[in-house]
């Protein structure tokens, strides 16, 4: 967990508006080559003092905010992260926006879904932004050489890095350019104030924030197509849980980070002593058990870390088709 990470969360409380302060300066898991997120700038949040007065001003009265996450909390992380956008590009001074989870169809067939539609204020072009928020954990050995992004794999194991980015660049980011998908668009937004029409073009964004675990013993390269300066943690099976400990300084405190919230690691209030956590985690990993993210905190800079059972991963997705 880097030092900025924490930084900027310093002065705010209430989970979710930490969250969003999280998902405004995460770096990007892709590289170039992809269509760029939205900007604090084009949000008109770029200077820090904006940012500060816009998420106290939530701190202070979050009931828009819990109102747009609203029942997100008890499903799919996914949707959460897709809320908060939905509730940043509606009430960032900078854009304005249009729709959202719209869904195309071709007939019967369900061709896709569009995650959301803006506007910046001062430009009339339509935005179509998709979103995802994704936590890779680095196998040492696996498809592919050292720097396939096949290595990088959910903590499921029901996706990858490469499955993801082939999925993005060949179907989501390309849903806006087929007719279907534009005449979703014009009846869409037929009936808003102001409406814009859909003309040829639609430009395309992509924001997929997240983070990648490295294997604790055996650091892997950089995988291709992710950006330089994701933000990262380790990753290790609960049977090299003792020898990792020992190896930490006596002052460590820990925290389970309990989902959706894997976005923000909580206030210092909620890290508790080393010992507290373990016993938790001896619970869990009495048999199979699903991966846990933990944040761990000492006088040097906090780290994040998940620890998954002696099995995992249990299965390893195929690279995708050429």
């Amino acid at each position: 967990m880097p030092d900025a990470e924490t930084t900027l969360l310093d002065g705010y409380h209430h989970p979710m508006v930490r969250d969003l302060a999280w998902l405004l300066n995460c770096p990007d898991l892709v590289g170039d080559g992809w269509p760029p997120r939205p900007g604090r700038d084009e949000m008109g949040l770029a200077d820090d003092a904006q940012l500060d007065h816009f998420l106290h001003e939530l701190e202070a009265s979050p009931e828009a905010l819990e109102r747009r996450v609203g029942n997100t909390l008890d499903g799919r992380m996914g949707l959460y992260h897709e809320a908060l956008w939905q509730f940043l590009l509606d009430r960032a001074p900078g854009t304005r926006l249009l729709a959202h989870n719209l869904r195309v169809f071709r007939g019967k067939v369900t061709l896709g879904e569009i995650d959301l539609l803006y506007q910046r204020n001062a430009a009339p072009t339509v935005i179509h932004l998709e979103v995802a928020i994704k936590f890779y954990l680095g196998l040492p050995s696996g498809p592919g050489d050292a720097a396939d992004p096949a290595r990088w794999i959910g903590p499921g194991g029901a996706d990858s890095l490469a499955s993801k980015l082939t999925h993005l660049r060949r179907h989501q980011l390309s849903l806006s350019d087929r007719p279907e998908t534009r005449e979703v668009i014009r009846q869409a937004l037929a009936g808003l104030r102001r409406g814009p029409l859909v003309g040829r073009f639609i430009e395309r964004r992509l924001a997929m924030p997240g983070m990648l675990f490295q294997p604790w013993r055996q650091p892997l390269p950089v995988p291709r197509g992710s950006c330089a300066n994701h933000w990262r943690g380790r990753w290790l099976h609960w049977g090299e849980w003792r020898d990792f400990r020992d190896g930490l300084p006596r002052r460590t405190r820990g925290a389970w980070l309990a989902r959706p919230h894997w976005l923000a690691p909580p206030r210092n209030s909620a890290f508790t002593a080393l010992t507290n956590l373990e016993t938790q985690l001896a619970d869990h990993f009495t048999g199979p058990a699903t991966p846990v993210q933990i944040a761990l905190i000492t006088d040097a800079a906090p780290q994040r870390l998940f620890l998954v059972d002696d099995s995992w991963p249990r299965q390893i997705p195929l690279p995708p088709r050429p």
